[in-house]
Order: C-alpha cells, then sequence, then structure tokens
C-alpha cells in the first residue's frame, strides 16, 4: 500500500509538471523534449499505481508504447480518430512525428531504469545491514 501511495504522489506531481510546462513553458528544448522525457516517467508512476511490484521489463514497455503513439502520429492518427478540432486531444495525443521525440522517451526510460537499480541497490544494502 505504500509503494501505490508513493507512485499516486509521485504521478500527481509529475502530471502537475507536465501541464505547467505545456502551459508556460515556451522553448525549444524543455518544453517538447523535457516533457517527452517526464511523459514515459508519467506512464510509468501510473502503471505502477496499479502494479507496485517491479515488472522486469516495464520501462521497455513503456518506451515501445511511446514509440508506437509517435509513430501513429506520422499516419495522424488524431484526424483518423476524429478529433484534429479539439485542441485538448491533440496536445495530449500529439500530432506530429519526430525521431528526437522517440530519443526523449528513451532518455526517460533509461532514467526509469538507472532510478530501479538505484532502489534495488540500496533496498538490498537496507536488507543485507540487518
Amino acid at each position: 500500500m505504500k509503494k501505490r501511495i508513493l507512485y499516486s504522489i509521485a504521478f500527481i506531481v509529475l502530471v502537475y509538471v507536465e501541464a505547467l510546462t505545456a502551459l508556460f513553458v515556451h522553448d525549444s528544448i524543455i518544453r517538447p523534449y523535457g516533457g517527452d522525457v517526464i511523459v514515459v516517467i508519467v506512464l510509468y508512476c501510473f502503471i505502477r499505481i496499479f502494479i507496485p511490484e517491479k515488472v522486469k521489463l516495464l520501462p521497455l514497455y513503456i518506451f515501445l508504447f511511446a514509440v508506437a503513439v509517435e509513430f501513429a502520429q506520422y499516419f495522424e492518427y488524431v484526424k483518423l480518430l476524429g478529433f484534429q478540432d479539439n485542441k485538448f486531444m491533440r496536445v495530449l495525443l500529439g500530432t506530429s512525428f519526430s525521431w528526437y521525440d522517440i530519443l526523449s522517451y528513451a532518455i526517460g526510460c533509461v532514467v526509469l531504469v538507472g532510478i530501479e537499480m538505484l532502489r534495488h541497490r540500496i533496498t538490498k544494502h537496507n536488507h543485507n545491514s540487518i
């Protein structure tokens, strides 16, 4: 239960950061690429609310999902779904394909792997200290 609460808090904070970034940051690096790094971490936290125990390849699954969504943008899936006139859905789903976005997703997933490895090392160290 404690993990679920921590992931819920992280999810809420990161969604808030993502929303603030989208609304108030209008640069050429943080908003487009930092937001894409954060979005995979947001997805990770959301999934971990419901599956708090470690899923070995979860960062990879999230990366593959993000890449699939990015390629769907290439095929203009927002138009196919009928959301082309809905600004919120266009921002939420994305409308333009970019290899840099895929790189940003990869960076976010590498961060997740690093966090998992660090948590595992700390947990193992604390367990061995007992």
